[in-house]
């Protein structure tokens, strides 16, 4: 992934001509703000140090501090859809189209970006649970071996639905596993379906998301929330996006209007999703879908200059991937330590929350100068 800025040009000519060397303020932003409320929302769970009770939770209003600290979720789904975009928009840039996908290219693109920086997180996981460390020690039916297998062979959700909740510091890895089933299968059903048999596989996918997620029973928590086809019908939903960038750009007007109304459909989600579930839709993720994909094709077709206030969220997308797989040592490590010094005690919970972003801001930076940065998810 390049860190060179991607200043207001034509999006067409800039992605086709360096695919691998531009930046874009607006997605980057986009991604910053979905690991934000990813990291947020492990460190404020009921069970580790909530926002809600502390000493400046007590003065925010009750809706804002739920949409700050329990979105993580949400926030996933907008991770799926905002791949799903940047992979095909990269398969169209490299290959011209997507049925004309090079799979050697592609899956070998796939292992530099993401094998390294697992392999290294999977061999710390393992020595921690070893050791028996809280958090990351397997319980019940899961072992060490069980969780290390399911998460390279990309199955983690399937030995998760059959065996309970895994640790909390492997946890992460469902979504990723959802990602990289998806993109094994994505390039063969380019190369073996007609275009139009495609786009409308993708369609009927995407559009099934909520009933896709509502077949699995309620009693099923686990397997519920971490379902394989949910998610990759929120990838759907970017890939849709990325073909439509490329056959229609919209005007400056057009871009700032979509950009609006995708800010707004994000923020009816992750603020009032209840009432939206409620009242406007059968579920808040087909509003973050919509949102997410105005604000990607706004930003493609006219990509805004990076904003000196905005370069730190920008930067968080850019090291998404890093901070999304090593968050959970340093939200673990900090809970324990206010723990330790101050017991039960949640008045101060709200003081760590700023130190938490910067060691895993530290840490992901250190994460990513270890590795050749290949383009990014």
């Amino acid at each position: 992934m390049s860190t060179a800025p991607f200043d207001t040009q034509d999006a067409r000519t800039a992605h086709t001509a360096h695919p691998a060397r531009t930046r874009n303020a607006g997605i980057d932003c986009l991604r910053g703000l979905a690991i934000l409320l990813v990291i947020v929302h492990h460190l404020a769970l009921p069970f580790r140090l909530p926002l809600g009770p502390s000493l400046l939770g007590e003065w925010l209003p009750q809706r804002l501090v739920g949409a700050i600290s329990f979105n993580g979720y949400e926030a996933v789904f907008v991770f799926f859809v905002i791949s799903g975009f940047l992979i095909a928009t990269r398969i169209i840039d490299h290959d011209g189209s997507l049925e004309r996908v090079s799979l050697r290219r592609f899956y070998a693109a796939r292992a530099r970006r993401i094998l390294p920086l697992l392999f290294l997180v999977l061999a710390v996981l393992g020595v921690l649970a070893w050791c028996g460390v809280p958090g990351f020690a397997p319980e019940g039916e899961q072992s060490t071996g069980g969780l290390l297998a399911s998460a390279l062979t990309f199955t983690f959700n399937l030995y998760e639905g059959r065996t309970g909740w895994a640790p909390a510091g492997w946890d992460v890895l469902w979504s990723l596993s959802i990602e990289e089933v998806f993109y094994l299968g994505f390039p063969l059903l380019c190369l073996w379906l007609p275009r139009r048999v495609l786009v409308g596989v993708l369609l009927l996918w995407a559009l099934a998301l909520s009933p896709l997620h509502d077949l699995v029973p309620a009693q099923d928590e686990v397997w519920r929330e971490k379902a394989y086809l949910p998610g990759m019908a929120a990838i759907a939903w970017g890939v849709l996006a990325a073909l439509l960038a490329r056959r229609w750009t919209p005007s400056r007007a057009q871009a700032r209007a979509m950009a609006w109304c995708g800010a707004l459909c994000l923020v009816l989600a992750i603020a009032w999703g209840d009432l939206v579930w409620r009242h406007l839709f059968k579920s808040g993720m087909y509003w973050l879908c919509i949102g997410a994909c105005l604000l990607l094709l706004a930003f493609y077709a006219h990509p805004p200059a990076p904003r000196r206030g905005l370069r730190w969220l920008a930067r968080m997308g850019e090291l998404s991937y890093e901070l999304y797989l090593s968050h959970m040592f340093v939200v673990l490590g900090v809970v324990a330590a206010y723990r330790a010094l101050l017991g039960a005690e949640n008045a101060w919970t709200f003081v760590v929350y700023l130190p938490v972003l910067l060691l895993c801001r530290v840490l992901a930076g250190a994460l990513e100068g270890l590795f050749v940065r290949a383009p990014a998810r």
